[in-house]
């Protein structure tokens, strides 16, 4: 108990550099956890608007679509799949899609797309699609009616009520050719799927491909995000005909970015805890030399080498557990604040679209990394003390009194 006394005491008899310290941890914390909790709101944006807007958790195809997307692949218990998810709790919404890779072509310009045939009830009750039409209906029942992305329009020069030619294989692998017309034309935040998705009514591709009643991909929406790999597991064991995957599985991109989070967190802290780490040095060697007649006084007179070097320990050790804690609430307050207003980044929407993040962001952090650094902040300060403690050790305690 006295030698925690002491070390405390020693932190303060030089304020001013044991402030300057604590405050340059204290803003290394900050700026470290910000970035994080940044850079982890951007990436937990991306991925929630993927699934949302395409993805969804689970899909269900037959196990030899997503290998050519080949129109004769549909999946074959279809019907007993959606009978099954209009039954299970689980399932917030789901939508049946006919799905083909096609070129689409206007009168200035071509390119390559995914035309999705969908029930337009069900992918609205999914993908909120009819919310994010920026022109034009969201399908009026006429035929052969397409809704389109805003990025697409402008590559493209489409409007409402103009045409647009698509051409793919039908399920004989014959090539067909339709002139369609735009209905409609959607936003979202991110522009490539905008710029390579058609939605028509479904009844109408599947009279184009000759696919009947048979249909490629089942999107499902959970109620739960957290129980997505435990209903995928599940239904992988119900459906053993079918390819069930979730979204992890459907873009290994995203997938990446979540799990490879906690490795960016402590690459990035521990290159700030490594500048900070040389700063504790110098700082706690400047003071061993400062004290070094005092050392020699205390060793004479009995403190023996294991209690001074505890006693260097301490001094670091709390001026860590003052700093860290500190930066770690300024952190978290900053992020709160920024996470309910956000951060506009609207004057760089255009970059960002293109790698589908939004212009807003909304910092967010778990509790778990927050404890997670002050564990780091505790072990940099025990290793940036063992070398100012090592060089009290060697200390004499007949020359360092001498010292003057």
């Amino acid at each position: 108990m006295m030698i925690l006394k002491i070390a405390w005491r020693n932190i303060w008899r030089n304020r001013t550099r044991s402030l300057v310290l604590i405050l340059s941890i204290v803003l290394g914390m900050w700026a470290g956890a910000f970035i994080m909790a940044f850079y982890w709101g951007m990436s937990k944006q991306q991925v929630d608007d993927t699934i949302q807007q395409n993805l969804s958790h689970i899909q269900f195809h037959h196990p030899d679509f997503r290998e050519n997307f080949e129109a004769k692949y549909t999946i074959a218990d279809g019907d007993q799949v959606v009978a099954d998810l209009q039954q299970d709790k689980e399932v917030k919404a789901y939508s049946e899609r006919v799905v083909c890779m096609a070129m689409a072509a206007s009168a200035s310009k071509s390119t390559g797309v995914t035309l999705y045939g969908i029930v337009p009830e069900q992918e609205d009750a999914l993908t909120g699609l009819k919310e994010k039409l920026i022109a034009g209906d969201y399908f009026t029942g006429k035929k052969n009616e397409v809704v389109v992305g805003n990025k697409l329009a402008e590559k493209l020069h489409l409007d409402v009520r103009k045409k647009i030619v698509c051409t793919f294989q039908d399920e004989q692998g014959e090539i067909v050719s339709v002139a369609l017309r735009v209905s409609g034309i959607f936003k979202t935040r991110n522009s490539r799927l905008e710029e390579g998705m058609i939605y028509m009514q479904q009844t109408d591709l599947s009279a184009l491909l000759g696919t009947g009643n048979g249909i490629h991909e089942i999107a499902v929406l959970l109620a739960d995000d957290q129980q997505v790999d435990a209903v995928t597991d599940q239904w992988k064991q119900d459906f053993p005909a079918d390819d069930v995957e979730s979204w992890k599985e459907l873009s290994p991109e995203l997938r990446l970015i979540v799990e490879s989070f906690n490795q960016y967190m402590f690459i990035i802290i521990g290159i700030i805890l490594l500048a900070l780490l040389f700063g504790i040095i110098n700082t706690m060697l400047m003071a061993i030399l400062e004290r070094t007649k005092e050392l020699g006084v205390l060793m004479s007179v009995g403190l023996n080498k294991t209690k001074v070097f505890i006693m260097i320990l301490l001094e670091t050790v709390f001026i860590a557990l003052v700093g860290g804690p500190l930066g770690l609430l300024l952190a978290w307050c900053t992020v709160q604040l920024t996470h309910s207003s956000g951060i506009d980044l609207s004057m760089y929407s255009k970059g960002l679209e293109e790698f589908g993040y939004a212009s807003m962001v909304y910092p967010e952090l778990g509790m778990s990394s927050y404890f997670s650094i002050l564990i780091m902040v505790v072990a940099a300060a025990l290793i940036a003390s063992v070398f100012p403690a090592m060089r009290a050790l060697k200390l004499k305690p007949v020359e360092a009194i001498r010292k003057i």
